[in-house]
Order: C-alpha cells, then sequence, then structure tokens
C-alpha cells in the first residue's frame, strides 16, 4: 500500500508540474461542466436538437469569457453578460433576412468588441460575449418567431454557468495560488532530479540532460511568475505577498545556482551561465571530472537524494530522520563541515546548503512552523535568519507602483486592433459570400481569433498559420468521428464534451492543437443538426484560409505593427528594466536605503516573458530568416542570463539589513554605474529609430570587476564570502550586457573599433557572438 501511494503521489505530483495551479484543468472542467448541466435541464425541458446546441455553445462562452480573478468580479461580470447575450442574438434574428444591415451591424460589433478590451477583463469578456452569441444566432440561423426559447435557453446557459462556476467547480484565488504553491513544489523536485542525473551523466547522455536541465529550470521560473501573478488576490495582506514572494524567490535563485555549480564540477573549466538558457551552447569539457573525486562524489549523490527528499516529502511528516537529513545539508553552509575536495566540488556542497536553507523557508512560508525538537546549531541559525528576515518584511513597506503614459488615439493597442480586426473581417464577408452565403461568418471568425492576443503582423502571421494546420487536422478527424456517431445523438454530445475539454485543456500549450479540437467538434455538431457533409467540412478549410488571409493583409495594409519594432520595443523595455533592478541592489550593497528590489526583479522577468512573446515569429520554424532566427535566441538567451544575475543580486542585496553574513560595499556603487551607463547606451541605440545620433558612444569593456576593487587597494576576497558571490554576479551581468552590444552591434570600446548598426536591432542583426 505504501508503493501504491508513493506511486499515485508521484503520478500526481508530476502532472501538478505539468499543469501549475490546475489552471487548464479547472477551465476544461467548468466548461463541460457548464455544458452537461445546459443540456440536462434543456432535455429534461424537451428542447429541441438546435436549440441544445445554442445552449452549449452559449453555456460555453459564458464560461471561458470570464478571466477575472476575484469571485465577485465574475459574478458581476456574468450578470452583465446575459443582457449584453440577449441583445446580441435580438439583433441577429432582427438583421437575419437583411444581408447588407446584418454584415454591417457585424462589422460594428466586432469594433466594438475588440476596442472594448481597453477597459479591462470585464470589457474583453462582455465584447466577446457580445461577438460570440451573434455568431452563435448566425450559426442556428436565429429568426423572430425562435426568440423566446432562444431567451429562455440563453438564460438557462448562463444560469448553469453560474452553478457550475460558484458551487460545483468552485475556484478562489486563495485556493488557486495554494495549487501553485504546490506545483512549484513539484516543478522543483523535477529540476533537484534532474541534477541528481547530471553527477552521473556520460559524455553522450550530457546533452539529454542538459536539455532537460534547461526545460526544469525554465518551469520553475514559469511556476514563480504564475505565483507573482497571483499574489495581491491570493493572500490575506502585502506583508505575507513579500514574504511568499521571497521564499519562493529563494529557492528558484538557489535551485538554478546550484545546477551551474554541479556544472561547474563536472569541468575542468568554468561553464557560462548562458548554458542554462541557450539550446546547443557549447559545453568547455565534456568528461566527467566529478567521476574521479571517490568519497566526495558518493557524498555528493547521497545528499541530492537527500534534497529531494526534503523537496517532496508532505506537510504532515515528522521524524528524527528528515531532521537528521535537514541538519546535514544545512551543516554545509559552514566552511568547516564541508568534505575535502577540490574546489569547484565544495561550491557543489555550497550550493547543496544554500539549497536545503531555501526549502527550508519555503517551508516555514507554506506550511506553518516546522518541529525544532532535533535542530542542529546550523539548522537554528538558518532560522534565526528567517525570523529576522520575515520582521524586515512585515516592517517593510513596499514601493509605490509608478504610472505610465498610456498610448491614446490610433496609437492605443485595443484601436489599433479594432481597425484592423474591422477591415480584415469586411475583406472576410465580402469573400466568405463568394465562397458560401450559408456558412460565410467562418472566414469571420478566423479573421477575429487570429486577433486575438497578438500585437504585431508577425505573430498574425503564425497564428493563421496555426489555425489553418489545425482545422486541416480538425476536418479529418470530424469525417472520422461523423462516421462513427451516426444517428447517435448522446454518442455525438459525449465527443463535443470531449472536444470541448480538449479544446480548452490545450489552448495555452498549443493553438494548432485547439483548432483541432474546434473544428472538430463543429464537424460533430453539424452532425447533431443533419448538415453534416464532407464538403461542409472542405468548405470549412477555405473558409479559415480566406480568414486568416483576410487578417494578414489588414495587419499589413491598416496601421501595421511590424514585428522589429514591437521587438525593438519590448527589448527596450527589458533593458531599462534590468538597469533598474541591477542600478537598485547595487546601490543597496553599496549602503543604499532599502527598497523593494525583488518587486523590480519580477518586473524584468515579466517584461521578458513579453520579449519572448513577440519574437516568436522571429524564431518559428517557418521562418526563412536562418540569421534573424538564430539572433533572436542568442539574444533572449542573453538576457535571460542577466535576469537570473539580476534576481540573485536583489535576492542578495534584501539580506543586507538582517543578515550577520552579507555586508554593504561602498565601492560596488563605481560597478553599477558602469553596467548603468552601458545598458543606458545600448537602450538609446535601440529606440535611435531615425539614425540621429542618440545613441552615439561606446560601450565599455574594460577590467574584471574584482580587479577594479582590488585596485582600490582591499585585501584579496576568500573564495567562500557571500561578497565574492555577487562580485561573480555582477561580472558575468557585466560580460552579458557586453555581449548583448556586440550581438546588436553596438560600439565596443577596444574591440575592432566602432561598427555601428547596419540594420533594425534585434530583427536585422547577423548573428551571435
Amino acid at each position: 500500500m505504501a508503493a501504491i501511494r508513493r506511486t499515485a503521489t508521484g503520478i500526481w505530483d508530476r502532472f501538478l508540474a505539468s499543469d501549475p495551479g490546475l489552471l487548464r484543468l479547472m477551465a476544461g472542467l467548468r466548461t463541460v461542466g457548464a455544458i452537461v448541466l445546459t443540456l440536462l435541464v434543456l432535455a429534461l425541458l424537451q428542447t429541441g436538437v438546435t436549440l441544445m446546441v445554442a445552449g452549449a455553445m452559449a453555456a460555453m462562452v459564458a464560461t471561458f469569457a470570464i478571466r477575472e480573478k476575484e469571485v465577485r468580479g465574475q459574478a458581476v461580470t456574468l450578470a452583465l453578460g446575459l443582457p449584453v447575450a440577449l441583445a446580441a442574438v435580438t439583433l441577429g434574428a432582427l438583421l437575419h433576412s437583411r444581408i447588407i444591415a446584418g454584415d454591417v451591424f457585424f462589422i460594428a460589433l466586432i469594433f466594438g468588441a475588440v476596442y472594448a478590451r481597453r477597459f479591462g477583463d470585464r470589457g474583453m469578456a462582455l465584447g466577446l460575449i457580445g461577438f460570440q452569441i451573434y455568431f452563435v444566432s448566425l450559426f442556428v440561423h436565429a429568426t423572430l418567431p425562435t426568440l423566446p426559447p432562444l431567451f429562455l435557453t440563453l438564460a438557462i446557459a448562463f444560469a448553469c454557468s453560474a452553478t457550475v462556476r460558484f458551487a460545483v467547480v468552485p475556484d478562489t484565488p486563495e485556493r488557486t495560488l495554494r495549487r501553485l504553491r504546490e506545483a512549484f513544489r513539484a516543478r522543483l523536485a523535477q529540476l533537484v532530479a534532474t541534477h541528481r542525473e547530471l553527477v552521473d551523466a556520460e559524455p553522450k547522455q550530457l546533452d539529454d540532460v542538459l536539455d532537460d536541465l534547461r526545460r526544469h529550470t525554465s518551469r520553475l521560473h514559469e511556476a514563480a511568475l504564475m505565483i507573482q501573478d497571483r499574489l495581491e488576490e491570493g493572500t490575506r495582506d502585502a506583508a505575507t505577498a513579500r514574504l511568499l514572494q521571497r521564499r519562493v524567490a529563494d529557492a528558484e535563485i538557489a535551485a538554478e545556482r546550484l545546477g551551474m555549480m554541479l556544472l561547474n564540477a563536472r569541468s575542468a573549466e568554468r561553464t557560462e551561465t548562458l548554458t542554462l538558457h541557450l539550446p546547443h551552447a557549447p559545453l568547455p569539457s565534456t568528461a566527467n571530472r566529478m567521476q574521479g573525486e571517490g568519497d566526495a562524489v558518493t557524498r555528493l549523490r547521497r545528499d541530492l537524494d537527500a534534497l529531494l527528499l526534503l523537496v517532496t516529502r508532505a506537510p504532515e511528516d515528522r521524524g528524527t530522520a528528515l531532521a537528521h537529513v535537514r541538519n546535514r545539508l544545512l551543516a554545509y553552509r559552514d566552511e568547516d563541515r564541508l568534505p575535502p575536495a577540490p574546489r569547484a566540488v565544495q561550491d557543489a556542497f555550497r550550493g547543496l546548503g544554500e539549497a536545503a536553507r531555501a526549502v527550508l523557508g519555503l517551508r516555514l512560508a507554506l506550511d506553518g512552523p516546522q518541529d525544532e525538537s532535533d535542530d542542529s546549531s546550523a539548522t537554528m541559525r538558518s532560522r534565526e535568519e528567517f525570523d529576522a528576515e520575515d520582521l524586515a518584511i512585515v516592517g517593510s513597506e513596499g514601493d509605490e507602483e509608478e504610472s505610465e503614459e498610456a498610448d491614446t488615439g490610433l496609437k492605443r493597442p485595443t484601436t489599433r486592433a479594432a481597425f484592423q480586426v474591422s477591415v480584415g473581417s469586411a475583406l472576410a464577408i465580402v469573400g466568405g459570400e463568394f465562397l458560401s452565403t450559408q456558412r460565410w461568418y467562418w472566414a469571420v471568425l478566423t479573421c477575429w481569433v487570429v486577433f486575438l492576443n497578438t500585437a504585431s503582423t508577425g505573430e498574425v502571421l503564425v497564428k493563421g498559420y496555426r489555425r489553418l494546420v489545425g482545422t486541416v487536422l480538425g476536418v479529418v478527424a470530424g469525417v472520422a468521428l461523423a462516421g462513427l456517431v451516426g444517428n447517435h445523438t448522446w454518442t455525438a454530445f459525449a465527443l463535443v464534451l470531449l472536444c470541448v475539454f480538449g479544446m480548452f485543456f490545450t489552448a495555452p500549450l498549443s493553438y494548432a492543437l485547439m483548432s483541432f479540437f474546434v473544428t472538430a467538434m463543429l464537424g460533430l455538431l453539424y452532425t447533431l443538426l443533419n448538415t453534416y457533409s464532407l464538403a461542409t467540412l472542405v468548405l470549412r478549410i477555405e473558409e479559415t484560409a480566406l480568414g486568416a488571409a483576410c487578417g494578414i493583409i489588414a495587419a499589413v495594409l491598416v496601421l501595421p505593427v511590424h514585428t522589429d519594432r514591437r521587438t525593438d520595443e519590448h527589448l527596450g523595455t527589458v533593458l531599462v528594466r534590468l538597469r533598474e533592478a541591477v542600478s537598485a541592489a547595487v546601490h543597496q550593497l553599496s549602503g543604499g536605503p532599502a527598497v523593494e528590489l525583488l518587486t523590480r526583479a519580477r518586473d524584468l522577468d515579466t517584461a521578458l516573458n513579453d520579449l519572448r512573446g513577440s519574437t516568436q515569429p522571429l524564431v518559428h520554424p517557418i521562418t526563412p530568416l536562418r540569421g534573424r532566427r538564430q539572433t533572436a535566441r542568442y539574444l533572449v538567451a542573453l538576457l535571460e542570463t542577466c535576469a537570473y544575475h539580476a534576481r540573485s543580486l536583489a535576492a542578495t542585496a534584501e539580506l543586507l539589513p538582517s543578515s550577520r553574513t552579507v555586508a554593504a560595499d561602498p565601492r560596488l556603487e563605481r560597478v553599477g554605474r558602469r553596467i548603468a551607463r552601458n545598458i543606458d547606451l545600448i537602450v538609446a541605440r535601440v529606440s535611435d529609430e531615425d539614425g540621429d545620433g542618440d545613441g552615439d558612444g561606446e560601450v565599455i569593456s574594460g577590467p574584471s570587476i574584482a580587479s577594479m576593487l582590488e585596485a582600490d587597494g582591499a585585501p584579496a576576497l576568500r573564495p567562500d564570502t557571500v561578497t565574492l558571490r555577487v562580485l561573480r554576479h555582477l561580472q558575468r551581468l557585466d560580460e552579458g550586457v557586453v555581449g548583448i552590444a556586440r550581438t546588436l552591434d553596438v560600439p565596443v570600446a577596444g574591440r575592432g573599433g566602432t561598427r555601428r548598426a547596419q540594420e533594425g536591432r534585434l530583427t536585422g542583426a547577423g548573428g551571435g557572438s
């Protein structure tokens, strides 16, 4: 039974790690539950198949359109959505026989639905409900005589959606945050397990293990950002949110640092941090130097297994054995307790000690007070440090958010997108009518969808391509499913529900997969409506291709936002956030006043995520320009490396008010000024669109940071000090910023003259350095 429980727990942990917070699972279950309840009520009322299809689609829309995190906000939006839906279906019925007036209104509705996004989640939800319910009225051919039963069907669908959302599958910000914390712990366990594999990986296995290491490191970072996004709503006060933020950041940074230390211990040369962020990055050596270290490596294997045990143990687990494991790992924070071994291997044990400390802090933050009866002196010291940090966090006040000027007029993204979608939809209506006077709205739907959550012509192109691929595959599945179900109505409804669940479960992972499930579902719906034919599904492909083409044409011709401009904007934002985070951390490490550093680091991570999304058209396999693709990947990897070092500096600087092991050093201020100046120069060059010379100047690539400090006459730093760790992070940051400058063709002093940038920064550079 114990073995079965462990197996079940392991499977559940893997599922938690694959779906952080169970957000995709809950979205799928909530939508399917709303549809099932709606169908049951309509079946009890002996409603016809057409109204049941309309009710199922309305229930789906009423469920997935709501995106607000607070329960009260969800209820208000859902209540407002019903009159919007009733108005949309009424206008659809009134304009059913008036083709020109109906088309004009449809375009106006599309414009309003997209423009409403500027009002936040509620505006986006109401616009989405209005558009989709009007689409439902076209799908079921609503007329004035059918309005009363349609009104009742919509009311039932919204009521069932509310019942499932608030009673059957309830969800609150607190519950979501709790599940996200468990997912973070599961992903941390996966990363530690990969660390264990790294120790013994043979040269021919190393590439696969490194790919796993990069993937699990990235997934842990993703979970940390998801927690950050839910802290405000999911915690009772700001102090609790800052405490959890600190502990999650500590665990993330300690785990990533441990991976770097294990890589260094394997190789005779120091491994670049870029290796953890750039696939196929060259390694100094593939030979495993640790294989000849004997007892030290045996001990390292055992202690990595012990760290994994500490991460995966249940909150209620107690016992002397666990306390002994924790005490042994935390003892590695003392130099006297390190085993005799080369310095790189000793660094790996230091990393184990810091990771064990981070896991203890995470346990205290997530599970409350722990058993202290078997604590060693090292564990007691760690607890005292946490107590001092907690007091500093509770007594501090967060920075006030800086207000940013929003774009106005046609520069506002929602306004620009509204005009683009309207023009694209008008083209889709005209072209769709030539293809089919009955199914023309499929082209409009595709045009609408390819503009959702896109901001550049490249993103529209990639999304249109993915939708077309998913649609073609969905047509094949639809043909097979239609032949399978025949006239079995409830079998068809069951398969529709499976398609709906698959659609929402895979939506965040793959837009092509989501389109596949949508198209397969449509094939089943037309089977239910007795309007299915192979020609209908082939028409679906034609209309989808037409809609995607119309969307791309509108994106290119109407107020276009080119991919290079979009990526340059995000790149400039990332560099500014990097400068702010590094400057604030160095200022505090130099003796300046305490500020909210981790929030600045997370702002940098958010900006980097936006940049990563905007570069997707550049790194997509269909991109013909391989030079651009390689440059984009290399530059994003460099920025991820810099962000890691910035997070590490922020986490170390936040220890200053309470730590006995970290002391301020005023000499670091000079280092911070050099890095900030270099970043400012790169930002100026990136934003110098007109080439007016605002970005003239050279990035300084001078002596190492350690030599700069030693020139001041200070004694040599011991290898075990936190100050040396800070210097390592600053040195890597300095090198990373210089690498970014070279990739973007920004002149670097002392390196082959002052070559000017030739083309559009990120998208125009020829390759990495």
